[in-house]
């Protein structure tokens, strides 16, 4: 496969700016949901916490934050997903 097929760095699939859902999930303590929204705010100040979506897990143990961000850029993505997945309360982001 010739590499003019294969979407350069600065290409997206994604259309930008969007409202993009980010997954999230950790430990089902208090200060998780906090420290999220916190992270959230970070990258996207116009972000909403009353539009999060929670689900906690069969055994209450773990709980998953879906949130909806308003993308700009990849960037912008690039930077919520690594400050994410750095915190120590997360588990993982998708």
């Amino acid at each position: 496969m010739s590499d003019t097929n294969k979407p350069s760095e600065e290409e997206s699939l994604i259309d930008f700016p969007c409202d993009f859902p980010v997954k999230v999930m950790g430990v089902a303590i208090p200060e998780f949901h906090s420290c999220i929204e916190v992270i959230a705010k970070k990258h996207d100040p116009e972000f909403i916490s009353d539009d999060t979506k929670h689900k906690i897990s069969k055994t209450g143990k773990y709980v998953s934050l879906t949130l909806n961000i308003h993308a700009k850029d990849k960037a912008q993505l690039d930077a919520i997903y690594q400050d994410l997945t750095d915190h120590e309360l997360v588990l993982w982001a998708l």
